[in-house]
C-alpha cells in the first residue's frame, strides 16, 4: 500500500560532493597552476552570487537545455579563476573543465544512513523523489551514487527552470502526483527546503542541521522514520 511521496533534497541531504563547488575550483587550479595554493575560504565568497539558485524568484526556462545552463555560469567560473591568480587567457579553458570535474561520479558519495533509510521507507510504501537545486546532470549523479533502484524520479532546477524555495518548484512535482497524495519534503536547507515546502503547503523535515524552533527536525536520516510514522 502506497503511503505517499517523499521529496528529498540531494546535496547535503542524501549525498555530498567532496569540497562542493569550491573543491572543483581548487582541483582545477591545482592541476593547471601547481604553484598557486588558495583554500576554500578564499573560493567560497567568489561563488556567492551568479548561480540560478541565487535568484529563486526568477524562473529560467531558457536555461533548461544542459549546454545553455552551463554556458550561463561560465563567466562566474572565469572570474573566480582570474581572482585566484589564473591568467585571463587560460580562464575560459579552465572554466570549461568545471562541468566534468564537478559532475565526476568519483566525487559524489552517499551518507552512511541514506540507502538503508530509503530502502526501509520504500518497504513501508513510500515513493522517493529527488527535488534539488542542482546541475542538469543530477539524474546521472543520482544513479551513479547508487540510488537508481530506490529513487523513482529526479527533478533538478537546472532542467525545470524553477529554484527552491519558489513554490512553483514544488508545484511542478505535486502536479505529477495523484490528488490527495501524502507528501513530505526532507532536506538540509532551512530556506530552500523547509520554508519553501511549507510555502507550497507541504510538510517538511529539516535534517543534518541544528534544531530550529517550531520546525520538525532530525539530526540524521534514520530519525526521519519515526517522524513519518506520525504523519
Amino acid at each position: 500500500m502506497t503511503r505517499g511521496a517523499l521529496l528529498w533534497d540531494f546535496d547535503g541531504t542524501l549525498a555530498f560532493r567532496e569540497g562542493m563547488w569550491s573543491g572543483a575550483i581548487l582541483e582545477i587550479i591545482g592541476s593547471e597552476y601547481p604553484g598557486l595554493a588558495p583554500d576554500a575560504r578564499e573560493v567560497r565568497p567568489l561563488l556567492s552570487d551568479g548561480f540560478p539558485w541565487h535568484a529563486p524568484a526568477v524562473p529560467h526556462p531558457g536555461l533548461s537545455d544542459p549546454d545553455a545552463w552551463w554556458r550561463n555560469i561560465m563567466p562566474l567560473f572565469e572570474r573566480t579563476f582570474i581572482a585566484l591568480g589564473a591568467d585571463p587567457g587560460r580562464a575560459p579553458t579552465m572554466a570549461g573543465m568545471m562541468r566534468d570535474v564537478y559532475c565526476s561520479p568519483r566525487r559524489w558519495h552517499l551518507y552512511g544512513d541514506t540507502l538503508e533509510t530509503l530502502e526501509f521507507l520504500s518497504a513501508c510504501g513510500w515513493e522517493h523523489i529527488v527535488l534539488s537545486n542542482h546541475v542538469p546532470e543530477l539524474p546521472e549523479i543520482v544513479r551513479s551514487a547508487g540510488l537508481g533502484e530506490t529513487v523513482g524520479r529526479v527533478f533538478t532546477s537546472a532542467l525545470t527552470g524553477w529554484e527552491k524555495p519558489n513554490p512553483e518548484a514544488f508545484r511542478l512535482v505535486l502536479r505529477t502526483l495523484p490528488t490527495g497524495c501524502r507528501t513530505v519534503m526532507i532536506g538540509d536547507g532551512m530556506e530552500a527546503d523547509v520554508r519553501g515546502a511549507l510555502g507550497a503547503g507541504i510538510p517538511a523535515v529539516l535534517v543534518r542541521r541544528p534544531p530550529e524552533p517550531g520546525v520538525t527536525c532530525s539530526p540524521d536520516l534514520r530519525g526521519v522514520v519515526p517522524i513519518l510514522s506520525g504523519k
